[in-house]
């Protein structure tokens, strides 16, 4: 059975929050007792789920690569449920899987925009609230291809590199505070991006997990609910891997 962390009266931020991990992550922080805004322009939640959590829970259509877009939903979000104490940087793309030699350039950039500058928008606008009551927590979602870089997915790895070590910047400065700013690593974990790369590329990411199967949305979920509850309180600019063992550095 899982065990849930007390995140009563918290409202977190949750980008790309309304499908694959995103969507279990929310799940999680609503069954913690949060209250959650997802940040999304794929469409929002279900509507199971705005009835099981009613009042809780509120899906916002934002582009997190546009700082207009950025600080219209952090004003709505705070309009609904107040200060946030959490954010979740989820959204992600990855991008076509080519060489890089063959890579398309503004595939490239929107890749970066989306998966770094993203993040960094986001924590830009969210963390002066934290400061104001000296409390926070920031999660980047990140990937094990930031740390040893994978074939045919160049902008995808740089960008989550790139987010760790944002993630260890803003640890940095914020360590004299309340604010603890931490990023997961996950390995290949089945969601829908995995139907847009090739089958074999697909199989080659299986055969690096020493467990030998894909993640599960919900570990992943479960991870980032414990970073973000207030136990989390001596890890800060940390790189937590989620990878069935496929351990880099």
């Amino acid at each position: 059975m899982s065990v849930l962390v007390d995140l009563n009266g918290q409202h977190a931020i949750v980008t790309g929050g309304s499908t694959g991990l995103g969507l279990a992550t929310t799940e999680r922080l609503l069954a913690s007792g949060a209250r959650v805004s997802t940040w999304d322009v794929s469409g929002g939640i279900s509507d199971e789920l705005q009835r099981r959590y009613s009042g809780r829970v509120r899906s916002l259509d934002v582009d997190v690569t546009c700082t207009d877009a950025v600080r219209a939903g952090l004003a709505e979000a705070v309009e609904s449920f107040g200060p946030p104490q959490i954010l979740i940087n989820n959204a992600g793309v990855s991008g076509p899987n080519a060489p890089t030699w063959e890579y398309d350039e503004e595939a490239w950039r929107r890749t970066l925009e989306v998966n770094l500058t993203g993040p960094f928008l986001c924590a830009k606008a969210v963390i002066p609230y934290m400061l104001n009551t000296n409390y926070g927590r920031i999660v980047n979602i990140s990937s094990v291809s930031g740390k040893d870089g994978n074939a045919m997915i160049c902008a995808y790895a740089a960008s989550k590199a790139g987010l760790i070590s944002l993630t260890k910047s803003l640890g940095k400065e914020l360590a004299t505070t309340g604010v603890r700013v931490n990023c997961v690593t996950p390995g290949a974990i089945r969601t829908a991006i995995f139907d847009r790369w090739p089958q074999d590329y697909v199989d080659s990411l299986v055969a690096k997990i020493p467990m030998g199967r894909f993640g599960l949305p919900e570990e992943l979920a479960a991870m980032v609910a414990w970073l973000c509850s207030s136990d989390a309180s001596f890890s800060t600019g940390a790189v937590f891997d989620l990878s069935g063992g496929r351990a880099v550095y």
